[in-house]
């Protein structure tokens, strides 16, 4: 239990470090931003401003909502994270591993394509969230902050929990497994209409997970082909000392 801590605690904080401190050139970003608006007026989907006028458009209380949950999202992986490694121990790893591989791939997308979200880079849109942030007007562009737009990891924490679910409960309880991936669809539903991504943002979660769900395979596969020597010398018959405990399988 001990080592999890350190390993996931670990990951978070240099993952928000280095998030912290890449992707801060204002004019990079807003250039990336207009081409992609460009992309997505091209496609049909340039839906952000209406999206966004429609939450305006709605009674406070639901505006507040969906600041909440935007703010909120690390609860719910948090809580995911600890009922998977208590109570589904089966898939932990590879749920784990998942998580990892998103923070770490998402970090060189962060630093080589920086992109403005549509409430500093879209003409109309209101921030939502600046409005109603439980934490303070902390929305308002200010000067050395990160412009992590694209992909959204909004939208990336909370697909990894539906998957994560997903896993845990795909063969016991496969309407709840499948219920569970409505997170993510809602927290879509926020970040677009409080101005926070793009249709392509959200795009671009779905690759990133894919990719970190391939890594993770990998990673597995690499962990198990290195226990294999060992577990031989473990066999009956021989003495080096015993199993390599189920922790220290990263």
């Amino acid at each position: 239990m001990l080592v999890e801590l350190v390993v996931v605690l670990g990951a978070f904080a240099v993952f928000t470090w280095v998030h912290g401190r890449v992707a801060h050139d204002v004019a990079a970003a807003t250039a990336h931003a207009l081409a992609l608006q460009d992309v997505e007026r091209a496609l049909g989907i340039d839906v952000a401003l209406a999206a966004n006028r429609w939450l305006v458009a709605q009674p406070t209380w639901v505006e507040v909502g969906a600041v909440y949950v935007y703010r909120s999202y690390y609860l719910v992986l948090l809580g995911v994270l600890v009922w998977v490694f208590v109570r589904h121990p089966e898939v932990y790893l590879r749920a784990r591993r998942t998580l990892l591989a998103m923070m770490l791939l998402v970090l060189p997308v962060y630093a080589a394509v920086p992109m403005s979200p549509p409430r500093f880079a879209l003409a109309g849109v209101v921030d939502v969230v600046a409005r109603h942030d439980p934490f303070g007007d902390a929305s308002v562009q200010r000067e050395g902050m990160s412009y992590t737009a694209m992909p959204s990891m909004h939208v990336g924490f909370s697909a990894w929990c539906a998957y994560a679910v997903w896993l845990a409960l795909r063969t016991s309880h496969p309407r709840a497994a499948w219920a569970a991936w409505l997170f993510p669809l809602a927290m879509t539903g926020v970040v677009l209409t409080t101005g926070n991504h793009y249709v392509l943002d959200v795009v671009g979660t779905a690759v990133l997970l894919a990719a970190s769900i391939g890594a993770a395979t990998l990673w597995g596969r690499a962990v198990e082909r290195r226990r294999r020597p060992r577990e031989r010398v473990d066999a009956p018959g021989h003495d080096d000392g015993g199993d390599i405990p189920a922790t220290l399988n990263v």
